[in-house]
């Protein structure tokens, strides 16, 4: 009777030691990555993959005793990203502005809440998203298209970014031309049998399918001129409750930015292991000069983009009327995480110029003139200051026998990245090339300055002379 009694006691002071003590707490970070969508890397693989997030996990304060439960979900659009965030199952997702904006609105239907934390990677001219047609087909741009049938993932980014061009055609998208849902991944065997006219899709189909060989790319977004981007939600009531670990998240970001930044080709190669997307349409991407920038700061084009993508869905009557797109991007986590890493969140939100050539050399290239060559067998690219140093040292390689991996220009128009094999140019007599995506653009600039349009196999046979060398 007296050991139960004094067993009642001990057992009693422990509870209520218990009370007064914090207890070890498992907390979940349950994060929905896209991994095909490789603009979103550096919020989901590159973290996975080298577990970034746990160096800059808080383990001190009111999290000194807890331990972390870090799952990761793998989705290939924001869609069911978003269902798994409203049910609870997701704290954290990855996704674009189109589908982030449907996600903030699902959120508020269900009584809760859910915002931006920071941009990922994105333009703002509108590159990254684009419109292909079959490779036979004689279509040269989205004008052609009038009558036809074109697909899209629904509720996409891409999506957006083609109703948005229709409009600027002053089509009615719902009589002028006939717009179907399709996921990628059924595009390409629809493109490859004919049984569409188009396809638009986000990154990175828009450049795999013709790096493939089975399409060919007639409309990039930049020549739309909205802003694009994909970036990080979060639920509202977990970065409430944890945003120590939203910071953290947003180092771990940060890290992965600062990874491909100083060796793009190294990275592009592990996103490509992972995600089957070839390695050279990576780097298009998220190498030097690419697509889109790893930017992270909330510039006010991506601030608007948001807004943009709330009249978009108004406009296809499936935006909450009372919804906020202001107030739905949340930039305190950011800035924190800028300010933990040492960096300036101001001047980075200041400065629109591409990422440069290399990280570690201050290269002084007009980006609307540079190109790449990247070798069979070379761990790195090879930058040329010009189009036509860079094409004279591709013809010398293949009179060589060597094997090019992949060679790149940049639009002289809408400075975009392009794979050189897909562009058009015009060579005007001064022997200066400059490189279009769109055949009517390089027309149009030979009318004006000279020179002659051709594809690069008109142009490899007419360069003469000895290669300059890469810088």
């Amino acid at each position: 009777m007296r050991f139960t009694a004094r067993a009642t006691l001990v057992g009693s002071l422990c509870w209520l030691a218990g009370m007064t003590s914090p207890r070890a707490e498992m907390i979940r970070i349950a994060i929905g990555a896209q991994d095909t969508t490789i603009n979103c890397a550096a919020g989901g693989l590159m973290i996975r993959e080298l577990d970034l997030l746990r160096r800059y996990l808080p383990h001190d304060g009111k999290y000194k005793d807890a331990t972390y439960d870090i799952q990761w979900k793998n989705f290939t659009t924001g869609a069911p990203i978003t269902n798994e965030m409203v049910a609870g199952k997701l704290d954290i997702g990855v996704m674009a502005d189109f589908p982030g904006a449907l996600n903030g609105m699902a959120f508020k239907k269900a009584g809760k809440s859910s915002r931006f934390i920071t941009v990922l990677s994105g333009s703002v001219n509108g590159s990254g998203n684009g419109v292909v047609v079959p490779i036979a087909s004689p279509v040269q741009s989205l004008r052609e298209l009038k009558g036809k049938t074109i697909s899209v993932p629904f509720a996409s980014t891409a999506h957006g970014m083609l109703l948005r061009a229709i409009a600027n055609l002053g089509w009615d998208p719902e009589r002028d031309v006939k717009i179907i849902a399709q996921a990628p991944e059924v595009a390409g065997s629809a493109l490859l049998s004919g049984q569409i006219d188009a396809h638009a899709d986000f990154a990175p189909f828009a450049e795999l399918f013709p790096a493939r060989g089975f399409a060919r790319k007639i409309l990039d977004g930049a020549q739309v001129g909205v802003p694009t981007f994909h970036g990080a939600l979060v639920d509202l009531s977990y970065a409430e409750k944890y945003p120590e670990i939203v910071v953290a998240y947003i180092r771990a970001v940060i890290d992965a930015n600062r990874l491909l930044a100083d060796e793009p080709e190294k990275y592009s190669e592990l996103i490509a292991k992972i995600t089957g997307v070839d390695a050279p349409v990576v780097y298009l991407f998220l190498g030097p000069l690419g697509l889109q920038t790893r930017d992270l700061t909330w510039k006010k084009e991506y601030r608007q983009d948001i807004a943009t993508s709330v009249e978009t869905l108004r406009f296809l009557k499936r935006a909450d009327p009372g919804f906020d797109a202001e107030t739905f991007i949340d930039d305190r986590f950011v800035r924190a995480a800028f300010k933990a890493s040492g960096l300036d969140y101001e001047t980075q939100l200041a400065d629109h110029a591409p990422s440069t050539l290399s990280a570690k050399e201050d290269t002084a290239v007009n980006a609307s003139r540079s190109a790449e060559l990247w070798l069979e067998g070379e761990s790195r690219v090879r930058h040329f200051a010009s189009t036509d140093a860079a094409l004279a040292t591709l013809a010398e390689f293949e009179a060589q026998g060597k094997k090019i991996r992949a060679a790149y220009v940049q639009d002289y128009r809408n400075g975009i990245k392009l794979f050189a094999d897909r562009g058009w140019y015009v060579a005007q007599p001064s022997g200066q090339i400059d490189a279009f995506l769109s055949k009517s653009d390089a027309e149009a600039f030979a009318a004006n300055y000279g020179g002659q349009v051709e594809g690069l196999g008109g142009v490899l046979l007419s360069k003469a002379g000895p290669a300059q060398n890469p810088r």
